[in-house]
């Protein structure tokens, strides 16, 4: 029977991508979808940011994790050997996966507290990027069964959050500079990062420290980068680098709105275009011609011009011209 099931929901899945929807509304589409054939107490879906990682956006079921535990469950994502952390699961290739690990802090300071007692975790790729996942809490075991019908939809949820992420809506707002400690906290900051603050308070409650404790961390094993979304569906990108001769590990960590250059690298993969592909998008955004992209690239005038036709099929354009505007916005 839940074959039949895992079918329906991937073809309504389907449907939801078709429908031009952002991340936030397809997710909020899926989850009551997904709630019909695995019923949790607690479940909360994220899209990632395929370069780092990093959550770029969090949805929520009918009911709400209390929000005093939100910036602890958060930060677990981004604490060493706290088991089955959505980076984990992606670097091993998982697709479900089950928390039995007592060691957990999520576990025993989250879940235990409000009476849950098991979590399943899904990732959702396209290909070989991981685009998103889903965590999913109860106080009754998730069955084999469940576990399999998520194996089967998962790769649908991936293909779909994928397409939604293609969206991209503009915003302004001055860059911010933040100094944080090790462990995220501000040590100073410009008087533009109260603006993205709030901006980021509106996605999550604690979303905005919990990036600070992320790039935190990303800033001691060299740089950090993140796209994260905002409220409206656009983009913010979080960088951060340690601070020279700073003995305390202290990290300048800037914020500001993403440009389309700062998007390229997810809009081409969103769009599904090949590496080999990518390769001569960035050329054409040079403004190279057809000869020299084959000289630089090594490859024939005629691979160029199939790669090039193959490119404006998967952006709905007809023409250089067109591809270089819709990547450039």
């Amino acid at each position: 029977m839940w074959e039949g099931r895992a079918l329906g929901v991937r073809r309504d899945v389907t449907a939801l991508a078709s429908a031009g929807l952002d991340v936030v509304e397809l997710h909020q589409a899926a989850i009551a979808l997904i709630d019909q054939v695995v019923p949790c107490e607690l479940t909360c879906w994220a899209s990632m940011d395929p370069g780092s990682g990093v959550f770029a956006t969090m949805t929520s079921g009918v009911n709400r994790i209390p929000q005093q535990y939100e910036p602890v469950l958060a930060s677990c994502e981004y604490t060493p050997g706290e088991p089955h952390t959505f980076a984990s699961l992606a670097r091993r290739g998982d697709t479900v996966a089950r928390l039995e690990d007592k060691r957990s802090t999520r576990l025993n300071e989250v879940w235990r507290p409000l009476g849950l007692r098991h979590e399943l975790r899904s990732l959702f790729r396209a290909g070989a990027t991981c685009w998103g996942g889903a965590g999913m809490v109860r106080t009754g075991e998730f069955s084999e069964r469940e576990v399999e019908f998520m194996t089967s939809v998962a790769p649908a949820l991936g293909a779909a959050t994928r397409l939604a992420s293609r969206t991209a809506a503009r915003g302004t707002g001055a860059p911010a500079i933040v100094v944080v400690a090790r462990d995220g906290t501000v040590r100073a900051s410009t008087a533009s990062a109260a603006r993205w603050r709030d901006e980021l308070e509106d996605v999550a409650p604690g979303r905005f420290a919990v990036m600070l404790r992320a790039a935190a961390a990303g800033a001691r094993t060299g740089t950090f980068r993140a796209r994260v979304r905002d409220a409206r569906g656009g983009w913010i990108l979080f960088e951060a680098s340690e601070l020279l001769g700073d003995g305390d590990g202290e990290a300048a960590v800037t914020i500001s709105r993403a440009s389309a250059a700062d998007l390229l690298g997810l809009l081409l993969e969103a769009h599904g275009a090949s590496s080999r592909e990518q390769d001569v998008c960035h050329e054409v955004l040079a403004g190279r011609p057809t000869s020299g992209i084959a000289a630089r690239l090594d490859i024939s005038p005629y691979t160029v011009q199939d790669h090039l036709k193959s490119l404006f099929a998967k952006f709905g354009v007809r023409s250089r011209a067109e591809l270089v505007a819709k990547l450039s916005w």
